[in-house]
């Protein structure tokens, strides 16, 4: 049988669905290969959310052609969606699939095997209504599993171009959600991340189905260890779910909330639906009710048209007060076919990568505070063993926080309670101890 190689860009959902598809196609008998390896098909899944995703998901495509010029070469996903004509362009490009139907990714490659003729098949999402129906059983470089649980988004921010790659919401019917989910456990899975484009705003397509009803019924599943969301927008936070996480310690001690800016005047060009005050006042109710020291992180974006160097200080201020326990920090881009891109504000290229590197200073002060303040020597901290080498073994904790500790007999994918002797920033360091509770992990 053919040999196939993935290569994924972007994010989560994206590595979802290239799992899913693997499966697919090592259940029809292909052999996966490395993306390095040499291959008789290339599948590249795309991202589009910066320029900078565009041009690597073009240099991925060059470079499967360059390893293989027989090779079938099949491009699929978000780039794919918005700029087909640009990916039809390079040659040795063979099939080009958006985000819609990748089942029939299958069919496709079968299909110029024996035609040798090229493919497109790219739809227009503006009244794609249907979620697409890609299962996995496991994953091949993760120990937490990602479950897919939406797609699509209908905020259209002014900056971003997802919703023209996704298209509307869709989301999962809840008990095919429900039904992942328990063979993921049986697969042996203690941590499953819900993902989706706009992840909370599940259930806004469906009748009388929430994103609380949802979390509600996955909390119950036996054998689930721990829960967490990938992330989700301030205002879908409400009390039933802060609620609910804290009387059930299956969710984890941490939530990932985008803010993208400091400034009330950029939020509101940006088509961002909340204030600055707004935002803090939720994180205030937050900690209230899941404790002061949950790990809260964030998205911000600078260099927006049009930004000042006042808006800069005042997003300083505000990420300061918000006391994020990490941050994410992206230059913005512009995207064809939004109103930013509109703008004659852009913001010189330069000028962004020295906002951007103060940003990242400030992140590591954050993130260094957050760990002093919280997490002191002898804290213990219940971490999922993600890597072993023959000395150490590193995790995340349930706050997030990267941990390394001695090996010992640790083995991947327990979790174990450590206790910490080094509360630093990117990995904090400690010891093991075994608990009651780990031992149902061995």
């Amino acid at each position: 049988m053919p040999t196939i190689a993935f290569k994924t860009l972007g994010c989560k959902v994206n590595h979802y669905e290239s799992e899913a598809l693997q499966e697919l196609f090592v259940s029809e008998g292909f052999t996966i290969h490395s993306f390095n390896e040499f291959s008789d098909i290339y599948v590249i899944n795309t991202c589009t959310v910066t320029n900078q995703s565009d041009s690597k998901s073009r240099k991925m495509i060059r470079q499967a052609v360059r390893k293989n010029p027989d090779a079938i070469v099949a491009v699929i996903g978000c780039y794919a969606q918005v700029d087909s004509d640009s990916i039809a362009a390079i040659d040795g490009v063979d099939i080009i699939m958006g985000t819609t139907d990748r089942g029939k990714l299958l069919e496709h490659i079968r299909r110029f095997m024996r035609e040798r003729a090229p493919i497109k098949e790219v739809r227009d999402l503006t009244r794609y209504k249907t979620f697409d129906r890609l299962n996995v059983t496991a994953f091949s470089e993760q120990t937490r599993a990602f479950l897919k649980i939406q797609d699509g988004c209908n905020e259209f921010c002014s900056y971003c171009i997802i919703p023209f790659a996704r298209g509307r919401i869709r989301s999962r019917p809840m008990d095919e959600v429900l039904r992942e989910a328990k063979r993921l456990i049986g697969e042996g899975y203690k941590e499953i991340v819900l993902t989706g484009i706009h992840t909370g705003g599940y259930g806004s397509d469906l009748e009388d189905v929430t994103f609380y009803d949802l979390l509600n019924a996955l909390k119950d599943l036996n054998g689930l260890k721990r829960l967490r969301i990938s992330s989700v927008e301030i205002n879908q936070l409400t009390r039933p779910i802060l609620t609910l996480m804290r009387d059930h310690a299956v969710f984890a001690h941490h939530l990932h909330i985008p803010l993208q800016h400091g400034s009330d005047r950029i939020l509101s060009k940006m088509r961002r639906r909340y204030t600055i005050q707004t935002y803090l006042d939720k994180l205030a109710e937050i900690r209230d009710i899941l404790g002061s020291d949950i790990a809260i992180t964030t998205d911000i974006m600078t260099g927006y048209p049009g930004e000042t160097d006042e808006d800069i200080i005042v997003m300083h201020e505000t990420i300061k007060a918000a006391q994020f326990s990490e941050l994410h920090v992206f230059p913005y881009s512009k995207r064809s076919g939004t109103k930013a891109a509109q703008s004659n504000e852009q913001i010189h290229g330069t000028i962004k990568s020295m906002r951007v590197n103060d940003l990242l200073r400030l992140n590591e002060t954050l993130a260094e505070n957050y760990r002093q303040r919280v997490l002191t020597n002898e804290t213990p901290l219940e971490v999922l063993v993600e890597t072993c080498d023959s000395v150490t073994c590193k995790g995340h904790a349930s706050n997030y926080v990267t941990v390394e500790f001695p090996r010992e007999n640790a083995r991947v994918n327990q979790i174990l309670s450590v206790i910490l002797n080094n509360a630093s920033y990117p990995v904090s360091k400690g010891s093991r101890t075994l608990s009651t509770r780990d031992a149902t992990n061995e």
